[in-house]
């Protein structure tokens, strides 16, 4: 089997995993993250644990165990670890076990695990350390798999999304997501994943899969949800609310709900055998 190289220095500041700062804020509300955060498709945990060698998971930004309950919930042993102490503490509060530290400093003490799994964080984690990492921590034939929740409203709806944000935050990314598919937004996420595994070498082919669903939303369920996402997080209040306001009043025009159609797409890797 190919040498695992040693963990390298962090890639360009351009890069997702540079900007810790939006990675920890998350924690900032963190009872709101895990009330209004979706979960991801059972059909997804399902056959992530059926193409596992055992039922031990090692859960990478853990926030406040919305993946690690799912897993839990199919019957695997779920550790957590998160660079957050606010979410460890709620997850623990939810009978998660839970360890703090950023994925690329924490050390499995020599601890194994089937499966390596991230839910909307590895874009968080440096892709070759964050790679090398779990094949140092997976067992033989155990699996990586990270994965991001892709949503997208009706062409109507996102082009009112759109004009808020145009107005109200105009040079920034959320100015500019409802414009294109959502799915594409993660293709970027998707590629640099794929390429941190085959760069580590103790893996096969990566394997990408996409699973399709719906969720209804009404209108104080959307506006829960949005302050715990990235672009919102760090928002000023008064610009916070002036966002809320404007969407607020783009779901109450087509009824006060709307069904986003998700897809959630995964980047998987085997673990190859030992030396």
């Amino acid at each position: 089997m190919p040498t695992i190289p040693p963990e390298r220095a962090p890639l360009s500041r351009s890069e997702p995993h540079r900007h810790r700062q939006v990675a920890e804020s998350f924690g900032s509300d963190a009872e709101r993250y895990d009330r209004a955060r979706p979960s991801y498709p059972q059909a997804m945990v399902e056959r992530i644990a059926a193409a596992c060698p055992g039922t031990d998971v090692l859960d990478v930004g853990c926030g406040t165990g919305i993946v690690a309950r799912q897993f839990a919930a199919a019957g695997c042993r779920v550790l957590g670890v998160d660079v957050d102490a606010r979410m460890a503490d709620l997850a623990r509060q939810r009978g998660l076990a839970v360890e703090v530290a950023a994925f690329e400093a924490w050390d499995p003490a020599g601890r194994e695990f089937d499966a390596v799994v991230a839910g909307q964080t590895w874009h968080w984690v440096d892709p070759v350390a964050g790679a090398a990492k779990a094949a140092r921590t997976l067992r033989p034939g155990g699996l990586l798999a990270v994965f991001w929740n892709a949503g997208q409203p009706s062409p109507e709806l996102a082009e009112s999304f759109a004009e808020v944000y145009r107005r109200v935050m105009p040079d920034s990314l959320a100015a500019r997501q409802w414009t294109t598919p959502a799915v594409d937004g993660y293709s970027a996420l998707c590629t640099r994943a794929a390429d941190g595994i085959r760069e580590v070498g103790a893996f096969g082919a990566p394997e990408q899969w996409r699973f399709d669903w719906e969720r209804a939303y009404t209108r104080d369920e959307w506006l829960d949800q949005l302050p715990t996402t990235g672009g919102h997080t760090r928002l000023p209040p008064a610009e916070l609310e002036e966002v809320l306001a404007g969407i607020g009043a783009a779901v109450d025009s087509v009824g006060g709900r709307f069904t986003m159609r998700y897809a959630t797409v995964a980047v998987t890797a085997t673990r190859g055998d030992a030396a």
